[in-house]
């Protein structure tokens, strides 16, 4: 793993998140993304090397709504940057990692994306993120 490639946080209300958080970062929101296959809009952030994110909800019975039915809002995830996904998936499989899906699927932000179950590491999900290169 390289790096914390972004910090993931669950909203009730994308724009008005967005507000708050272009005041507090002083900075705007760089780009917004529908991520159907996980019914959430997200938007993200930058400030300095930092980037956040923020998950809306599209659906009640996904992921983000039951998060937020359960915990309210707030850090959701943390987002790892690596060069070679399948590799670090197969690395943690093999330290013991439950990961939540066998293979990489796209994410937001010209992403592709595993997660590590949150019981694997004192309940924090875990995002790997590997950059989409276009050839």
């Amino acid at each position: 793993m390289n790096k914390i490639e972004h910090i993931g946080i669950a909203v009730k209300n994308l724009t008005n998140s967005i507000d708050i958080y272009q005041r507090l970062l002083n900075t705007d929101c760089y780009k917004t993304e529908l991520v159907a296959s996980e019914s959430v809009n997200t938007a993200f952030l930058k400030t300095g090397e930092n980037k956040i994110e923020l998950l809306v909800a599209t659906s009640p019975d996904s992921a983000i709504a039951k998060f937020l039915e359960k915990k309210g809002e707030g850090v959701h995830h943390i987002a790892f940057a690596v060069d070679d996904i399948l590799e670090e998936m197969d690395r943690l499989k093999k330290e013991g990692f439950v990961l939540l899906n066998d293979q990489p699927k796209k994410g937001a932000d010209n992403k592709m994306v595993c997660f590590v179950h949150p019981k694997e590491a004192n309940g924090v999900l875990i995002e790997l993120c590997q950059e989409i290169k276009w050839i």
